[in-house]
């Protein structure tokens, strides 16, 4: 039976309203600061931490329930002798139930301007080491940390003669833990200013909503975000208009978001299936937008576009023509998005100004563990290119090459790539092969590659590749280099009068 409850917020959201009703059932409340001084305000009977200690808050509340008396009154197991025995023998009152939520921390960091000295005052400590305590002994005290749970916690007072059945408490018991959790990854993460891959690492997530399912539909699947994200995401995106967006859509359109931070030029980028079907680069985001879904018109149907200037009328009425799932852009014109409306299943996302993070973590589960890297982005430029053969690339082919490169690193390995005129031609993506790579993407650019530049996003193990588009009439090759064969393949290069260029750097994508 709850005969005493602690209630120390700093969300005041809801709380006067459920002391209330505890007080309308004689339940004694023992509370703190300022919400010991709206409870009084508001009429609740309630009785102040440090009357139930013996012992004054201090240190600017830094210090004021870390003491004995509240430790041992939600630690305490009541059927156990002993632990009652000390309890009587030390004044040590029994708390049935704790009422606790955090300081904000993680609405302080989000704050652009916030100093260290102000975050590090945002961390609780009191807060979590009540929950966790009061957690820990769920068979007999009830822990609320989430507001959302005040009414539950009155529904069953009520049924049960003033009893939170166990179950309840069970399940109150497992938000504490996840939320405490949760609350200290913040602090580790924000902590971590070198961006370290530290001995011990912890990310928090916040469920944003079920899915429908996962990738299929026998999968479970949820959508979490990060709690501090500074650049343009999915996560943080407004969508517009359209149904829920699925696993796959999100996957989707995490890509085609990723490939358009690229450039600072306008750009538009078709994606399908995690692979870009087409991309381009070029001075008006209009043209950009028709040259990319143009590249390969059949594989855009039903895909995912991403454009990196706002979506205009003009280009709204070409995509009401066709079908595409995902329309993503830094914002929708007021007649683009009339034009768009009429489509009701077409998802429309707004993301804001595109920009991209120098540092940012990619994390990929496995069975048992956690793969953990910087995010892929290296910057190539004209600087870092080596030229490998006897003939040196044209000056206005070195830009088409950076183009080219800007986007191979977003193709699952292996990749090969050719463009022209700053568009995808022809992709070859996730072969087992290079040779294979290579030979998908003439088939993708239906042979049609005279005067592009091939892009390689590892180095060509063998010749076989080269050989295969000897008589295409390819302007230059751009590739890493590092090969023991590069002498076989600078050789098949010059043989075949194709200038090669080595970056440096590889760009698989797994």
């Amino acid at each position: 039976m709850i005969k005493r409850a602690l209630i120390s917020v700093s969300n005041k959201e809801g709380v006067v309203e459920f002391a209330k009703e505890l007080d309308k059932m004689d339940i004694e409340i023992v509370s703190t600061g300022g919400t010991y001084k709206l409870l009084e305000e508001n009429g609740v009977k309630v009785r102040e931490m440090a009357d139930f200690t013996g012992f004054p808050e201090m240190m600017d509340g830094r210090v004021k329930t870390m003491h004995p008396k509240v430790a041992g009154g939600l630690l305490a197991v009541r059927d156990n002798k002993e632990h009652m025995k000390s309890a009587k023998e030390n004044d040590i009152e029994m708390i049935d139930l704790v009422v606790v939520n955090l300081y904000p921390f993680e609405e302080t960091i989000r704050k652009k301007t916030v100093k260290m000295e102000e975050a590090i005052e945002n961390i609780d400590i009191g807060g979590p080491t009540m929950l966790r305590a009061a957690a820990k002994n769920w068979k007999y005290v009830a822990a609320v940390t989430d507001p959302k749970d005040y009414d539950l916690v009155l529904k069953k007072l009520q049924e049960k003669d003033q009893t939170v059945c166990e179950e309840t408490r069970y399940y109150l018991a497992q938000k504490v833990f996840a939320h405490t959790a949760y609350y200290d990854s913040l602090i580790a993460d924000y902590l971590n200013k070198d961006n370290d891959l530290k001995q011990e690492m912890s990310f928090g997530y916040k469920k944003m909503y079920d899915l429908r399912y996962g990738e299929n539909p026998h999968q479970k699947s949820a959508f979490y975000r990060e709690p501090i994200i500074q650049e343009p995401s999915i996560a943080t995106g407004k969508v517009l208009q359209g149904k829920q967006l699925s696993y796959n859509n999100i996957m989707d359109a995490d890509a085609a978001l990723d490939i358009v931070k690229e450039f600072k030029d306008p750009a538009a980028v078709v994606i399908k299936h995690a692979n870009p079907a087409g991309v381009s680069q070029q001075d008006d985001i209009t043209e950009a937008f028709e040259k990319a879904y143009a590249a390969d018109s059949l594989s855009a149907f039903g895909g995912v576009i991403a454009l990196n200037r706002d979506c205009t009328k003009e280009i709204a009425e070409e995509l009401a023509k066709v079908f595409v799932e995902i329309v993503i852009a830094p914002s929708f014109d007021n007649d683009a998005h009339d034009v768009l409306a009429k489509k009701k299943n077409l998802r429309l996302i707004e993301v804001g100004p595109i920009s991209k993070e120098p540092h940012l973590w990619d994390m990929r589960k496995v069975v048992g563990g956690m793969l953990i890297q910087d995010l892929d982005r290296l910057i190539v430029t004209e600087k870092d290119l080596e030229v490998a053969t006897k003939i040196k690339p044209k000056k206005e082919d070195i830009q088409e090459m950076l183009f080219a490169w800007k986007v191979i690193k977003h193709i699952k390995s292996n990749g090969i790539l050719f463009t022209r005129d700053m568009t995808t031609v022809g992709v070859g993506a996730g072969q087992m092969s290079r040779v294979d790579s290579t030979k998908v993407a003439l088939m993708k650019a239906e042979g049609n590659v005279e005067g592009c530049i091939l892009a390689s996003d590892a180095f060509f193990p063998f010749r076989d590749s080269i050989d295969e588009i000897a008589d295409k009439k390819i302007r230059a090759i751009i590739q890493p280099g590092g090969s023991k064969r590069d002498a076989e393949v600078i050789a098949a290069c010059n043989e075949h009068k194709i200038p090669m260029v080595f970056t440096g750097s590889r760009a698989f994508k797994h």
